[in-house]
């Protein structure tokens, strides 16, 4: 208890004090959004794949993993093919268009507000569910091993984000990430390898996992396949996982830090061949906690890290303390960041007239506002499984993605069909989701009228009815369509024309 209790203030006043110090070289709005555009390959690799480590690519897979099989390690393949779109198709450009918001695009292109506020709402949903995840797992854990009330130990938590946050800007959430990645890689496998060892190796895990299978009446080839969660899941999982990712404001702040062009594709693949690490070394910490604990534990999310470590040893027990907390701080404090940014860009008005300074003192503001009400709303949350609400949160991302996407590669997709594309699809993929949560649970079998028809109609549907596919079908056939009806009237003027040359050139072109 006091190596735990030792690691968790030791943790959390580092990263705070880091904060403080590396706040004397935000000295610009710049500085603070994009680290001043001065990020090489490694510091630019670490920052990003921090942000896709965190909570649902750790303890989220461990969670997942226990509860439905080995399927859910396919976040880690999701992870690479991620940020390996983004670094191919989008970070370039993102770069040569001098983002900190990426529904700035749209802006740039067609002068349009609308589609910017839209993206921003979008992307703010899932910055939301992250932010609020984050204070509510460093809490439990902090009220798990202390015995302090959950509310004070979500607000500690929420406090060292926030604040590490506000001073520390982009380029101290890359610098630290640094460290989180590698206490992340290194802090789960000595985890692994003791655990394993703990109980007699690999077979033996094994032979214990298939017993406590059969326990509980679970299939063993499903829960053992790669495939076993269907390959229906796996496609909404790979599309909500990986199609949200260009729309993902913080790739954008990252994409404007680099130092050189050149370091963006290179920084990207290796973030996410870093980011791929994680989950399937959590996948087996899962499988391990499985094998110990049985199906009728209890223990989802962050709770299979923690509890096999401390029973593994007290010094593992801290080492996984360690881990899960970098995983937290390591995606918390981008997103956050992320968030503030497009808050500021997007929803304030007249901000694209602030002084650097004025943006600068609006942006750590924010941070501090946005990162409070998180925590506030995580006090009073209750959160069973952190991978499968990321994923919802991914899913709401994905339309202005889809928008973006037709946007850079055809030219004549007109800022009707985006805005629109965007509207419906976001409208269509949340609509979605809530009616399931109200009417396709088992209770609505028999309830008559729109209910039961609506429970039917999910049945019917099966896998198939996860609401990343109207997030992502609905965009996808809508703004083709809606473009060829509602045709861009300034497809081949001056503004369109400079826009796209900054694609190629860099030479960015005047906000309207």
């Amino acid at each position: 208890m006091l190596v735990s209790v030792v690691v968790i203030v030791a943790y959390l006043a580092f990263f705070t004090m880091a904060g403080v110090y590396l706040n004397r070289s935000n000295k610009s709005d710049k500085d603070w959004a994009t680290g001043g555009g001065t990020m090489g390959v490694w510091l630019l690799a670490a920052g990003v794949a921090g942000t896709r480590i965190g909570g649902a690519g750790t303890y989220g897979v461990a969670g997942d993993v226990m509860t439905s099989g080995l399927g859910n390690l396919w976040y880690g393949i999701n992870s690479f093919t991620a940020l390996a779109l983004v670094g191919f198709f989008f970070a370039i450009p993102y770069r040569r268009l001098s983002l900190s918001s990426v529904g700035q695009v749209f802006d740039l292109r067609f002068g349009s507000r609308r589609c910017q506020s839209l993206t921003s709402l979008c992307v703010q949903t899932e910055y939301l569910v992250v932010n609020i995840i984050e204070p509510f797992v460093i809490g439990s854990i902090i009220t798990g091993v202390t015995g302090l009330p959950f509310g004070v130990s979500v607000f500690i938590g929420g406090f060292v984000i926030l604040f590490f946050t506000a001073t520390g800007g982009l380029k101290g959430t890359a610098i630290t990430n640094l460290v989180h990645c590698g206490i992340v890689i290194v802090g789960l496998s000595i985890v692994a390898i003791f655990a394993m060892q703990d109980m007699g190796g690999w077979e033996a895990t094994a032979a214990r996992a298939d017993a406590a299978l059969e326990l509980a009446g679970m299939d063993k080839a499903s829960w053992w396949s790669f495939t076993g969660i269907g390959w229906v899941t796996i496609i909404a999982l790979s599309l909500s996982a990986t199609l949200h990712t260009p729309a993902a404001s913080v790739y954008a702040n990252y994409a404007s830090s680099a130092k050189k062009e050149k370091y963006l594709i290179p920084g990207f693949l290796l973030a996410g061949l870093l980011a791929a690490v994680m989950p399937f070394i959590a996948g087996i910490i899962g499988i391990e906690a499985f094998a110990r604990y049985g199906a009728e534990s209890g223990l989802s999310s962050y709770r299979n890290i923690t509890q096999l470590a401390v029973d593994t040893g007290p010094i593992i027990g801290g080492i996984a303390l360690a881990a899960v907390l970098a995983a937290l701080i390591s995606s918390g404090a981008p997103m956050l960041l992320g968030g503030a940014t497009m808050f500021v860009n997007d929803w304030v008005p007249g901000a694209k007239n602030f002084s650097t300074q004025k943006r600068l003192k609006a942006y750590k503001l924010t941070a501090v506002i946005y990162g409070l009400v998180a925590t506030i709303i995580a006090w009073q949350a209750n959160i069973s499984s952190v991978l499968q609400l990321l994923l919802l949160g991914f899913a709401m991302v994905v339309p202005p993605a889809i928008a973006i996407t037709y946007m850079f590669y055809w030219r004549k997709t007109s800022e009707k069909a985006a805005f629109y594309g965007i509207l419906i699809g976001y409208g269509g993929g949340l609509g979605h989701w809530l009616l399931n949560t109200l009417f396709a649970g088992p209770s609505s079998a028999n309830a008559g009228g729109f209910a039961q028809q609506w429970h039917d109609l999910m049945a019917g549907l099966g896998e198939w009815s996860d609401p990343t596919f109207s997030a992502t079908l609905i965009p996808l056939i809508m703004i083709p369509i809606l473009t060829l009806i509602y045709p861009d009237d300034h497809e081949n003027s001056e503004y369109a024309s400079s826009f796209y040359k900054t694609l190629k050139t860099g030479e960015r072109p005047e906000p309207a």
